[in-house]
């Protein structure tokens, strides 16, 4: 039987993929909150996710209806979190993320 280790140590060790989990997640916990920021605050409220992958920007909503009215913002949203990225938005796709 193997020795166990705790969560905690595991993650304390790290290793290369754990390390490019971490970046990723990283990345997309700023873009998300970029996103937010370039929102009204009850729209940004909605908005549960968010990541860039080769300039296309995917925004996970939590319903339908917030996902229709984030639509209407695309333009602005693209030209807000291209300039505090620092990088291109080519283009957006909005999804609807099922409840946790």
């Amino acid at each position: 039987m193997q020795n166990s280790k705790s969560l905690s140590e595991l993650l304390a060790r790290g290793g290369k993929r754990l390390s490019q989990l971490k970046e990723r997640v990283e990345e997309r916990s700023q873009v998300l909150t970029q996103v937010r920021a370039a929102l009204p605050p009850r729209l940004a409220r909605a908005v549960v996710s968010a990541g860039v992958d080769q300039g296309r920007l995917t925004i996970g909503v939590c319903g339908a209806v917030w996902a229709s009215r984030l639509r209407y913002s695309t333009d602005l949203v693209k030209k807000r979190v291209s300039k505090s990225a620092g990088f291109e938005i080519l283009t957006i796709k909005i999804r609807v993320v099922p409840p946790a």
